[in-house]
């Protein structure tokens, strides 16, 4: 498995102007579903169900919700760069500017947890994160996401 494998470059986005964290899983639903054909409602209600029983927010400005749901046959990705940083209720209180969403099908056990691994794994790489942090097209934080020596499964 690798991150191209998970994520299309429709489904990499930057936005200037997050508000609040419904907001934002609002939106991840609205591009999964124009990238990946998910529902939408269902998709924000799975997000803020698995947020409810902590935090995704994984700190260093990170976030990974993520979410298992009807009517979809693999695990998909949507990438967002907030400009500015969103509070989020991390691990460590930082607020929140690379945002990695996975949404599986609700009977993915192991591949759900491989593309989690791989996303975190890919995320905690200080040097990745910079170079995200540094791009302002959707094009290229999609190269960097993809062509890193992490974004595959050991």
């Amino acid at each position: 498995m690798e991150l191209a494998d998970l994520l299309k470059p429709e489904a990499v986005r930057i936005t200037s102007n997050m508000k609040s964290k419904k907001r934002l899983f609002l939106d991840l639903a609205e591009i999964a579903a124009i990238a990946y054909g998910i529902d939408e409602a269902p998709a924000v209600d799975a997000l803020q169900e698995r947020e409810s029983l902590g935090p995704t927010g994984v700190g260093h400005g990170v976030a990974l919700p993520h979410a298992r749901i009807d009517g979809i046959d693999s695990v998909c990705g949507v990438f967002l760069r907030l400009e500015r940083p969103l509070d989020y209720g991390s691990v460590d209180r930082a607020p929140v500017d690379l945002v990695f969403a996975l949404f599986a099908p609700r009977e993915a056990g192991v591949e759900h947890l491989k593309a989690l691994a791989l996303v975190s794994r890919t995320l905690r790489d200080a040097s990745v994160c910079t170079k995200l942090r540094a791009n302002f097209e959707p094009d290229k934080l999609f190269a960097i996401l993809t062509t890193h020596p992490d974004s595959k499964a050991a």
